[in-house]
C-alpha cells in the first residue's frame, strides 16, 4: 500500500529569496526566533502591535522574502490600495519576512512576521523548519491571541504550549482539552517538535468585548512573555503608554453604562473565583468544562462599545 505523502513535493526553499550573504553569516547562528503571523484571530490586533513595534523601532536587517504569490489567495483576503480623486496609491501588498534585529542592549535574534500563508502550509513548514536547522535556531518562540470572557480589569493571561517544560509550567492560567482551528503557527510548532528543535507557543487572552479593537496592554503583555523566554530586551514603553490612553477611554465608556459595569463586574468575580488557590482546570470554563457562548460573553458590552469609535 502507498504511504500517505505529507506536503508538497515541490522545493520549500523555491518558496523565498534570502540575502546570502547575511543569510551565511557566523553571526546569524544559533540565534532565538520570534515568530507572529496576522490573519488568524490576532484578537487585540497583537501580533500586527508585536511586530510592527519590533520591525519599526529596532535596529532590522532583511535576512529573507517570502514570495506571497505562491502563499496567499488574494481573493479571499484582498490587500488594501488608496484611491485619491483620479489615481491610485499606496497599494499594501502582502509581506512575510525574515529579520534580524536587535534588541535594546544589542543581542541579535530573529523575526519571522507577516500574513498567515493560505495555501502550502507543509510546504512553507519544511521551508521554516529549514531555515531553523541551517541556521541552529536556539529557541523559536510565537505569539497570537484569542478573545476570551475575561474583565480588562484583570491581569492579561496567557497559555503557553510546546516542548520547553521551564518554558510552560505555573505561566499558563488556561489549560483546556479542546478542539480548536489550526493556524500555521500550530502546524510549524508539531514539525518544529518533530525535527527535536525547542518551540513555545504563547497565546494571549483578550477580553471579549475589546477584541476587534486595538489592545496595547495585550501587546505588552506578549512582548514580555516573549522577552522573558529568549532573554530579550524588547521595546514596550510606546504601546504602554499608548494602553493607559485605552485604558482611559475604556473606564469612560463603561462608567457611562450601567449594564456594562454589571457584565464587567461578572466577569471579575467569575474571574477572580476560578483564579483562587492552584489552576484545576479552564479559569473560564463552566461547570461541564464548556467555554460560555456569546450571550454569556457579555452582549451588552459588545452592544456599548461597538457604537464607540476608537477615538472617542
Amino acid at each position: 500500500m502507498m504511504e500517505r505523502i505529507t506536503g508538497s513535493l515541490l522545493d520549500p526553499a523555491t518558496l523565498y529569496v534570502r540575502d546570502d550573504a547575511l543569510f551565511h553569516s557566523p553571526e546569524l547562528r544559533g540565534l532565538d526566533l520570534l515568530m507572529g503571523f496576522t490573519g488568524f484571530a490576532d484578537a487585540g490586533h497583537v501580533v500586527r502591535q508585536i511586530t510592527t513595534e519590533l520591525v519599526d523601532n529596532l535596529d532590522a536587517e532583511l535576512v529573507a522574502e517570502f514570495d506571497a504569490d505562491q502563499l496567499m489567495d488574494y481573493r479571499s483576503r484582498r490587500p488594501q490600495i488608496s484611491f485619491v480623486e483620479d489615481h491610485l496609491q499606496d497599494y499594501q501588498a502582502p509581506r512575510l519576512s525574515l529579520y534580524r534585529l536587535r534588541d535594546g542592549l544589542g543581542k541579535p535574534f530573529l523575526l519571522l512576521a507577516g500574513f498567515e500563508p493560505d495555501l502550502e502550509w507543509e510546504r512553507f513548514a519544511r521551508a521554516v523548519v529549514g531555515i531553523v536547522e541551517e541556521l541552529d535556531v536556539n529557541l523559536t518562540a510565537w505569539i497570537h491571541s484569542i478573545p476570551m470572557p475575561v474583565p480588562h480589569t484583570r491581569p492579561v493571561g496567557v497559555t503557553v504550549h510546546g516542548n520547553r517544560p521551564d518554558l510552560i509550567e505555573g505561566i499558563s492560567v488556561w489549560k483546556p482539552t479542546v478542539e480548536v482551528p489550526a493556524a500555521i503557527g500550530h502546524i510549524l510548532e508539531l514539525r518544529l517538535e518533530a525535527a527535536h528543535r525547542d518551540v513555545a507557543g504563547y497565546v494571549i487572552h483578550v477580553p471579549h468585548y475589546l477584541a476587534e479593537a486595538e489592545y496595547p496592554n495585550a501587546a505588552v503583555a506578549g512582548l514580555e512573555y516573549l522577552g522573558a523566554a529568549t532573554a530579550l530586551m524588547l521595546p514596550t514603553d510606546r504601546l504602554r503608554e499608548a494602553g493607559r490612553e485605552v485604558g482611559r477611554q475604556i473606564a469612560e465608556q463603561i462608567e457611562a453604562s450601567e449594564d456594562v459595569q454589571q457584565v464587567v463586574s461578572r466577569l471579575e468575580t467569575r474571574y477572580d473565583e476560578k483564579a483562587e488557590g492552584t489552576v484545576r482546570r479552564s479559569l473560564l470554563a463552566d461547570e461541564n468544562d464548556q467555554l460560555p457562548n456569546a450571550d454569556d460573553l457579555g452582549a451588552a458590552v459588545e452592544a456599548y462599545l461597538a457604537r464607540k469609535e476608537p477615538g472617542e
